[in-house]
């Protein structure tokens, strides 16, 4: 499955939704920057609008190339988002040198359903194929870091069930519930991670945020986690919501401090 770039200079096209696609939010800098891939939510039936372009945008403000990934959505289910994912973090990595971004510097952030892909991409990565005949596929698909926003973590108890009925059918296996419920896959190689969500979330319990950080904190996984007493679901860039939007100025410290 090749991954198609489109879109490299902003200009609107049709997207194909039967092919994934990358748009990349380049910086024109002297030195390689750090790069972070966006992954919108939308309960794996759709992408939100406003937790892409945007995400993007603020990205470059402070420095940070962006590329928001169009991933396969329902009637896609389990693997191919996280395929798609693993695909998007090899092509930043073999077009480094082509659009002046760090290869070791690539994280991934996703929103609610995005936030599932983008830690499930974090956990179930691996380390590429030298022997495969596309040079893509022999890069790393392990992020350096991960930005997860009110994200869908379990397919447990505390699940947003549209994007588990989305993503793994409506009645899935055990075994397949189990392991994309991401708290139990955490291990000492878990890249760092920043999160945050609002304890009064209607659709996606706070309890996803707060499990993934227990189990990052058993394995002694640098993280961040801002729990903000209230806030709908959703809420992107949180501009209307004073007390919540200050969450990407302690996000970008925290990138800075990761060296992004």
């Amino acid at each position: 499955m090749l991954l198609a770039l489109y879109n490299v200079d902003k200009q609107l096209h049709t997207i194909d939704e039967t092919v994934p696609s990358l748009t990349p939010y380049l910086l024109k800098q002297q030195n390689p920057t750090p790069v972070i891939i966006v992954c919108p939510g939308g309960g794996y039936t759709h992408r939100a609008e406003h937790e892409g372009t945007p995400i993007a945008e603020w990205l470059n403000e402070i420095g940070i190339a962006a590329v928001v990934l169009h991933y396969r959505i329902a009637p896609h289910q389990h693997p191919t988002p996280l395929n798609d994912a693993k695909r998007a973090i090899r092509t930043v990595r073999h077009h480094a040198s082509e659009w002046n971004i760090d290869p070791d510097r690539v994280g991934i952030l996703g929103f609610s359903a995005g936030g599932h892909l983008a830690a499930s991409a974090s956990i179930h990565y691996d380390e590429g194929n030298p022997e495969a005949d596309d040079a893509i596929e022999h890069q790393s698909s392990r992020p350096n870091l991960m930005v997860l926003c009110y994200p869908v973590i379990s397919m447990g108890e505390f699940t947003h069930e549209g994007s588990k009925q989305a993503l793994l059918g409506e009645q899935p296996n055990s075994s397949l519930v189990e392991l994309m419920s991401l708290e139990d896959h955490v291990t000492t190689d878990t890249p760092p991670a920043f999160l945050w969500h609002t304890a009064d979330d209607g659709a996606v319990p706070v309890e996803n945020s707060l499990q993934f950080a227990s189990a990052l904190s058993r394995k002694k996984v640098p993280y961040a986690l801002h729990v903000f007493e209230s806030g709908r679901h959703g809420l992107g860039l949180a501009n209307d919501l004073k007390d919540v939007s200050w969450w990407t100025s302690v996000c970008e410290m925290w990138l800075r401090k990761r060296g992004f």
